[in-house]
């Protein structure tokens, strides 16, 4: 297989085939990510990528689902993807779907039709990390769209049909911005049809815009209690009938719940730890964190 640079995937894709159809990052500006810091984008070759489905096809005749990897395969073209696509489908005959990353800016330059068509070939999965939909934090974390754009653009896969997956990332707006950041994000993702949530919390890594600021002073993290805080009230003002999983190790206390049925559970065990854990063993717990999970 040919697998280069960092290959990566969402845990709920553990079940999935990984086939590399890119590597690296178009856009490699987020103020907090250093994953793909030093590794330009570029696209598999149609030959390599061939070659990888044969191979995949020799052990796993049977495969249902395929994760393309890359930081934003979805960036690709309409007709690249569909070539894409239509391949997998050539090799794989039993391969339902064809799941992704993908960036709000990835979409804009699709149409409706463009994105119905791409359903029908199977693409549909795409986990998009919006990390936030309060326009001063996205700003801050220098996603390159604003909260309007992801309106509009996941409208889009709204009306093509296409299932995807928001990321949150608590601590995000840093410390005095956790209430204005979870109740625009939540209001915001209520009014879209995502279908699920997967929560991260966020963690200073060296190389990173955000790192650097803190050291000169600029930016002061959110305290653990304060991020706990501002999952409390995401979920509270989330209005979607919807699974959150906020269970990555990113997370002090992993945890999840299908909302609103578990809404006052899981704020109840968010209060628990708030009330009897100190904050020095939280803060001892994310200075152990080596990477983003």
């Amino acid at each position: 297989m040919h697998f280069t640079g960092r290959t990566w995937r969402p845990p709920y894709e553990a079940s999935s085939f990984i086939l590399q159809a890119t590597s690296g990052c178009t856009y490699r500006n987020c103020s907090f990510c250093s994953l793909y810091k030093d590794e330009p984008f570029r696209m598999s070759p149609m030959e390599e990528f061939e070659e990888d489905l044969a191979e995949l096809k020799h052990y796993q005749p049977n495969a249902r689902r395929v994760f393309l990897t890359g930081a934003n395969p979805f960036a690709m073209s309409y007709e690249n993807l569909k070539l894409r696509a239509l391949t997998v489908r050539d090799y794989l005959i039993k391969c339902q779907t064809i799941a992704m990353f993908a960036s709000i800016r990835d979409i804009k330059n699709k149409e409706v039709w463009q994105l119905k068509k791409l359903r029908a070939m199977g693409i549909n999965g795409l986990t998009i990390g919006t990390e936030s939909g309060d326009d001063e934090t996205l700003t801050l974390a220098r996603k390159g769209y604003t909260s309007q754009d992801i309106l509009e653009q996941c409208r889009k896969l709204d009306e093509a049909g296409i299932e995807y997956y928001f990321v949150y990332m608590t601590g995000l707006s840093g410390r005095g911005g956790e209430y204005r950041n979870a109740v625009n994000s939540a209001k915001l993702f209520s009014q879209l049809n995502p279908y699920f949530i997967s929560v991260d919390s966020l963690t200073l890594f060296p190389e990173t815009e955000l790192y650097q600021r803190y050291q000169e002073g600029t930016f002061l993290p959110s305290t653990e209690k304060d991020r706990l805080r501002e999952l409390q009230i995401f979920i509270s003002t989330l209005q979607l009938r919807i699974h959150l999983f906020a269970d990555s190790k990113s997370n002090f206390y992993p945890t999840t719940a299908y909302l609103p049925k578990k809404r006052e559970k899981i704020l109840g065990e968010l209060q628990h730890v708030i009330d009897t854990v100190d904050e020095k063993d939280m803060e001892a717990y994310r200075a152990g964190l080596r990477s983003l999970g």
